[in-house]
């Protein structure tokens, strides 16, 4: 049967709106609501944002029904409200198209179910059916044009989605699903798993949304390309999101994410649009491209070699009762803490690992060691994927190669009584420095439906510190002995609110903060003026550094992860750098520290890739220096 969006596929792409939740969340509705329930509450907000995307030269808008299944729904106590949600959600929108007057399509839109399928969850494929089915055929009353089933994770989700959808009706339907930034979904199913699968069901469109960033998303799709005759489609996220005045910012520009759209186009890309973090800004400047404006993707890096057959490594020590008691006596503080302002301290961030092999971080512990490296940060989940417990990791790396551990502990996984619960049992283990921060929101993460709890951000888990190191709990309630914890904190000296940055730096100052680590930099301005406006050094700060690794590292850096400014002129380098970027980058690394070392107390490393060797060659004349000087107070104890 002739159908107007099947007949629009064989012409010009089809542009797409941005996300709907970003622009309900920037006026004013909180996380904690359900945002699809604002289609009987607040209708007039939800239409306000379909007519900008409508202005902005949006073809196609998505209803706001994303998360209106009867599961996800549930956990708002709206799941007798399916029909009337999502009626009223295509009702919205055709009312924005009526009112703008210019054709457009409707797509109903259908997000995962919330609850994984057997057996990873409990909800078997029947039951997704019937409750995709319930969802779809109330779209479908209200008069969509096409569905739209995405950001899903498991083909088995897609299948169950389409199997409902054509059970009601015939009418086009867009698959389309999310990977991490392993380039997997969170079940390890690849883009050509996938596009296997997604060739086989009875629909019109195939492609990706979410996922982290155009770039990343420009790799998927071009998997997709290179498997599939189907028109595509791609709707990335407009880089990872920041915090900025106590909201979250997404930081990919306009020009910098339409900048990507010619290579959409040339993959096949039939439907081009936006996820989280894009705004009628991004759609009028993909309106831009696809009118003919100028614009290419960053060129594509060289693979990186993956790291496997690792063998198992387990604790060995087994220390008797008043060995144990002995090694873990409250009062006693870490030798980082002591030297802390004393010494110029270079510590190097380590990931913990995604399964439950630790060899490799435990090797790269003892490489640091070996080259006289202080301590290793011990990174907790970030970007909110899932990677092994921090403390695990911390204490395993301290008992085996007897390295500093400065632990980064998060608000975002565990409630008040979590958050204590997890630090006394970390100070149990020998753990005494902890970087107390606010931790990424799950939305970004390998399980965006998960909840972040921040019961407390990360000035709160900072008074918390200091209470149990005073002997108590937050609420007043005796611990026993006191902790003796070293506690750290980052800053942000490029923030986009430097008043606000500085603020809250001061706040956590006053809380009991005792050192502070900066984000990654790259010109000494920054640091200088940071310094200024915070008339001098109250508590030793760290300067933060990650190499970079090429061209289009670098721009990836800049415009999709939060709270990273690359100057023009490092962007330059590592353009004209080529195949040399990662000696570039190392030297540019090198020379903001031998211009900072005097301004700060100690140098944070952050390697990409997990190449150590790149932060010990920025260290490496620095701690060759310190080793040289040190043999001489050594001989004389010797002696």
């Amino acid at each position: 049967m002739p159908n107007p969006f099947r007949d629009r596929l064989t012409g010009p792409p089809i542009l797409a709106d941005g996300g709907m939740g970003t622009l309900l969340y920037q006026r004013g509705i909180p996380f904690e609501r359900s945002f699809d329930e604002l289609n009987l509450s607040a209708g007039n907000t939800v239409l306000a944002v379909h007519q900008a995307y409508l202005h902005a030269g949006a073809e196609l808008i998505e209803t706001n029904t994303f998360g209106a299944n009867r599961l996800r729904l549930a956990g708002f106590g709206h799941e007798a409200r399916v029909r009337d949600i999502n009626f009223h959600g295509v009702k919205l929108a055709r009312e924005a198209r009526e009112i703008i007057g210019k054709p457009a399509f409707v797509a109903g839109s259908i997000g995962p179910l919330g609850s994984a399928l057997i057996p990873i969850g409990n909800v078997s494929v029947d039951e997704a059916v019937a409750v995709f089915a319930e969802q779809a055929e109330a779209l479908l009353e209200g008069g969509v044009d096409v569905f739209i089933i995405e950001t899903m994770a498991a083909v088995a989700e897609v299948a169950a989605a389409v199997r409902a959808i054509r059970g009601l009706c015939n009418l086009p339907i867009v698959a389309q699903m999310s990977f991490t930034e392993t380039g997997a979904t969170f079940l390890g199913e690849t883009p050509q798993d996938a596009v296997t699968a997604l060739n086989a069901l009875p629909v019109e469109v195939i492609g990706v949304n979410c996922a982290v960033g155009p770039q990343q998303t420009l790799d998927i799709l071009r998997a997709f390309a290179e498997r599939s005759a189907r028109p595509l489609s791609v709707m990335p996220n407009a880089g990872l999101p920041r915090m900025i005045g106590g909201r979250f910012m997404y930081p990919s520009a306009p020009t910098y994410f339409a900048s990507f759209v010619p290579e959409f186009v040339r993959l096949g890309a039939r439907i081009i649009g936006g996820c989280c973090g894009t705004t009628p800004d991004h759609v009028r400047a993909m309106a831009a491209a696809l009118a003919g404006s100028s614009g290419s993707p960053p060129e594509q890096p060289s693979a990186i070699p993956s790291m496997s057959g690792w063998a198992e490594i387990c604790p060995t020590t087994d220390p008797t009762a008043a060995e144990h008691e002995e090694a873990i006596a409250p009062r006693e503080s870490s030798s980082f803490a002591a030297r802390l302002g004393r010494t110029f301290l270079v510590s190097i961030e380590l990931d913990p690992p995604k399964g439950t092999n630790p060899k490799k971080i435990i090797e790269g512990a003892r490489l640091f060691k070996r080259h006289g490296v202080d301590a290793v940060n011990i990174a907790d989940s970030p970007m909110a994927r899932v990677r092994m417990s921090a403390v695990a990791a911390a204490a395993m790396i301290k008992h085996e190669v007897g390295i500093e551990p400065i632990l980064h502990f998060t608000c975002r996984d565990r409630n008040l009584m979590g958050l204590q619960s997890d630090l006394i049992g970390a100070h149990a283990l020998g753990i005494r420095n902890v970087l107390a921060i606010t931790g990424d929101p799950p939305s970004v993460g390998d399980f965006p439906g998960a909840s972040g709890v921040y019961d407390v951000d990360a000035i709160g888990l900072v008074k918390i510190l200091a209470r149990l190191n005073k002997g108590e709990d937050f609420a007043g309630a005796s611990i026993g002995a006191p902790t003796s914890f070293a506690i750290g904190v980052a800053c942000n000296p490029t923030a986009d609110d430097p008043d606000r940055e500085l603020e809250r730096l001061r706040q956590k100052i006053d809380a009991g903060a005792m050192f502070t680590f900066t984000q990654p930099l790259y010109e000494l301005a920054a640091l200088e003026t940071f310094l200024d406006r915070l008339s001098g050094k109250p508590i030793p700060i760290f300067l933060g550094l990650l190499p970079l690794m090429s061209f289009r590292h670098a721009c990836f850096l800049h415009n999709e992860v939060p709270g990273i400014t690359i100057p023009e002129s490092h962007l330059l380098a590592m353009e004209r750098a080529g195949e040399h970027g990662a000696e570039v980058g190392v030297e540019l690394s090198k020379e903001l520290l031998a211009e900072a070392q005097h301004l700060v107390d100690g140098v944070y490393l952050m390697p990409s890739f997990g190449r150590y060797e790149t932060c010990l060659e920025v260290v490496k004349t620095l701690l060759a220096a310190r080793k040289v000087q040190r043999q001489p107070a050594l001989a004389a104890s010797q002696a």
